[in-house]
């Protein structure tokens, strides 16, 4: 379906009852995995004073989702989602730049976002926005058990 010049690609703060709509599109573009609970990564991120999750709705559906924060340092983006069908309107730019401009507002200079290995679709899209790889490794440890888990 065509962008129409009379939708806006604008994004709001995602709203507390919409975690379940926020978790099937997450579901549908494949960033839930089974040791991440999408409702509790929602809800967490609302209750923060360093985090939101940003939406743009199409047709009055969310098309469009990106959770973003920060650590008082440097700014991260998570569940970047674009719904399958809508791809190639330009929702992926418009919803990095809400949070770009999110993160601006709060004073971060910097955003950092992970991409797992072998997935050159978001690479490629990351770097046409201007994103690069920095000379580091990411290293975590889980603090509570997480069923099924792997490397991720």
């Amino acid at each position: 379906m065509p962008h129409r010049d009379n939708e806006s690609t604008a994004a709001r703060a995602a709203r507390d009852g919409e975690a379940p709509a926020l978790a099937a599109l997450w579901e549908a573009c494949g960033l839930t995995r089974p040791w991440n609970d999408p409702a509790r990564d929602f809800a967490f991120a609302l209750a923060g004073p360093a985090s939101e999750v940003l939406v743009i709705e199409r047709e009055g559906r969310i098309a469009a989702s990106v959770m973003v924060g920060h650590d008082g340092h440097r700014g991260a983006v998570y569940y970047v989602a674009v719904d399958p069908a809508l791809r190639g309107q330009g929702l992926g730019r418009a919803i990095m730049a809400a949070a770009e401009h999110w993160l601006r507002e709060r004073g971060v200079w910097k955003l950092n976002l992970m991409v797992r290995t072998g997935n050159e679709g978001a690479t490629g899209f990351y770097a046409a926005l201007g994103y690069g790889t920095d000379a580091v490794s990411v290293m975590s440890k889980r603090l509570t058990p997480a069923p099924h888990a792997v490397a991720d």
